[in-house]
């Protein structure tokens, strides 16, 4: 922290004095993140996730309109959750949809036990260990 009592000394336009003032902005993340162990230094996970979307999305003809990209986004959504919460996307989108005919949609509790990181679904959509028959 010493270069940041260094402030005083520095010009505000100049790139150190810039340096300071975005580490002075960014200090409340950095005390949070190293309060939290839980908390990645980085996104590139998120950004790994993200890839396959961002290569295919120039192949993507049913997301030429904007409801198109809504529905592509959803749906990505949806299996990138799947898959973070340790789901075949397959069969738990098969699942869904089986489902999903059957229940009232107004209705929060039925739906809470639908979505990907609920205790309450069935085995057959969880991914199985590789390896495992």
């Amino acid at each position: 922290m010493s270069f940041v009592e260094q402030k005083e000394h520095a010009l505000p336009k100049s790139a150190f004095g810039q340096a300071i003032q975005y580490c002075l902005g960014q200090w409340g993340k950095l005390e949070a993140f190293l309060k939290d162990g839980r908390l990645e230094i980085d996104n590139n996970r998120s950004e790994r996730s993200i890839k396959p979307f961002v290569i295919g999305r120039k192949n993507w003809l049913f997301a030429n309109t904007p409801k198109g990209a809504k529905a592509s986004a959803t749906v990505y959504s949806i299996v990138e959750t799947a898959k973070e919460n340790g789901l075949n996307p397959y069969e738990y989108l098969r699942y869904l949809f089986e489902r999903l005919p059957n229940v009232d949609v107004n209705d929060t509790t039925v739906l809470d036990r639908l979505l990907p990181w609920s205790p309450e679904l069935p085995e057959s959509v969880r991914r199985r260990p590789s390896g495992a028959t």
